[in-house]
C-alpha cells in the first residue's frame, strides 16, 4: 500500500510539472502609472479570443468559425470575464463584460473593450479592464476557439440543459432544447451564438450562456467520470495545454484555486452577473450600479441584489 500510495504521490507530482512547463505564457500583467492597487480578494481576467492556432481549414469549417479576413483581420475576443474569489465567506462572482461595451482604451481614444486586444494583445487588454472597472488584475487565462472545442471533445462531450431551439443564422450551427451533450462544435456555437430567436438580446443573452456553460464546462472536468477515466482524462491531459495561455507569472495551483472556486457556478454558489448596462446595446455601462458592482468586488463584500443582471 505504501508503494502505491507513492507511485500516486509521484503521478500527480509529475502531471503538475508536465502541466507546469507546458502551458503557454505571455505578458499579459505589467506594472504602469496609475494601475489600480491590489485589494480583498483575488481578480482574474479570462478572455475567449478567436484564435484560429492550430486548425486546419477542415477544422474552421466544422467548427464554423468564419473567416479572419472577412471578420477584418486581427485577433479579437468574444469572451471577457472577470472571476473575482474572495478571501472570506462572501460567495465569488463571475462578471460578464460585453464586448461592445465602450470604454478609454489607453493610447488608443475611446472604443470597444475587445478592441483593446486587437491593439494591443492581452497587456493592453488588461489595462483596459483595470482602467474600466478599477480593479486590479492578479491573474490571465486565455483559450481559443481551437483549444475550446477540443477540451470540450476530449472529456466526451459537455452535459447542458438548452431552454429554446438555437439556429445562428451567422455560422448555420443549430443546437435542439432539451438536456444534451454538446460535443465542441455544438458547445462553441452555443457559447457564440447571438443571431439567433433564443438570443433576442444578442450580447447580452450571449453572456449568460457563456457563464453557464462554464459552469457545467468545471464541473464536469471535475467530476469522477472524467479524473478516473482514462479515455476522458489523458485526451484533457494532452489538449489541455495547448488550449490554454496564461501571464507569465500565473501557476498551476493558480489555475486550480480558479476552478474550485468556479465549480459554484451550476449549484448557485457563484454569483454571475453581466456589468449593468444602459441599454440593450451593451454600449454604455450603468454609472451608479456599476460602481457599486466594483465597490462590493473591490472590498470582498456581497454584490448587491439590485446591481445583479442576469
Amino acid at each position: 500500500m505504501g508503494v502505491l500510495a507513492l507511485a500516486f504521490v509521484v503521478f500527480l507530482a509529475g502531471i503538475w510539472v508536465y502541466l507546469e512547463f507546458s502551458i503557454k505564457r505571455v505578458e499579459a500583467l505589467a506594472d504602469y502609472s496609475g494601475r489600480p492597487v491590489a485589494a480583498s480578494g483575488t481578480n482574474w481576467l479570462i478572455v475567449g479570443s478567436d484564435s484560429r492556432e492550430g486548425l486546419t481549414a477542415e477544422d474552421e469549417e466544422r467548427l464554423a468559425t468564419g473567416d479572419v479576413a472577412a471578420a477584418g483581420g486581427g485577433q479579437r475576443t468574444d469572451t471577457i470575464m472577470v472571476a473575482h474569489l474572495p478571501d472570506n465567506s462572501t460567495k465569488p462572482t463571475l462578471l460578464s463584460l460585453p464586448r461592445d461595451s465602450q470604454v478609454k482604451i489607453p493610447g488608443h481614444g475611446t472604443n470597444k473593450i475587445n478592441a483593446a486586444f486587437s491593439l494591443g494583445g492581452p497587456a493592453l487588454l488588461t489595462q483596459t479592464v483595470e482602467g474600466a472597472t478599477g480593479l486590479h488584475i492578479d491573474h490571465y487565462a486565455e483559450i481559443g476557439f481551437g483549444g475550446f472545442a477540443k477540451i470540450v471533445d476530449a472529456i466526451g462531450g459537455v452535459d447542458m440543459c438548452v431552454d429554446k431551439d438555437m439556429s445562428d443564422t451567422y455560422t448555420n450551427i443549430s443546437i435542439k432544447a432539451g438536456c444534451q451533450s454538446l460535443d465542441g462544435r455544438s458547445a462553441l456555437g452555443f457559447v457564440r451564438m447571438r443571431h439567433s430567436d433564443a438570443t433576442p438580446r444578442s450580447d447580452l443573452d450571449r453572456v449568460v450562456n457563456q457563464r453557464k456553460f462554464i459552469g457545467a464546462l468545471v464541473s464536469q472536468i471535475a467530476s469522477p467520470g472524467t479524473l478516473l477515466n482514462p479515455f476522458h482524462f489523458f485526451p484533457l491531459l494532452s489538449s489541455g495545454p495547448d488550449a490554454l495561455t496564461m501571464d507569465s507569472g500565473d501557476h498551476v495551483h493558480n489555475l486550480a484555486g480558479l476552478a474550485i472556486a468556479m465549480r459554484g457556478i451550476s449549484s448557485g454558489g457563484v454569483v454571475t452577473t453581466t456589468v449593468p448596462v444602459t441599454s440593450a446595446s451593451a454600449e454604455n455601462w450603468d454609472k451608479n450600479k456599476s460602481k457599486q458592482l466594483f465597490d462590493a468586488l473591490r472590498n470582498d463584500s456581497p454584490v448587491p441584489d439590485s446591481v445583479i443582471v442576469n
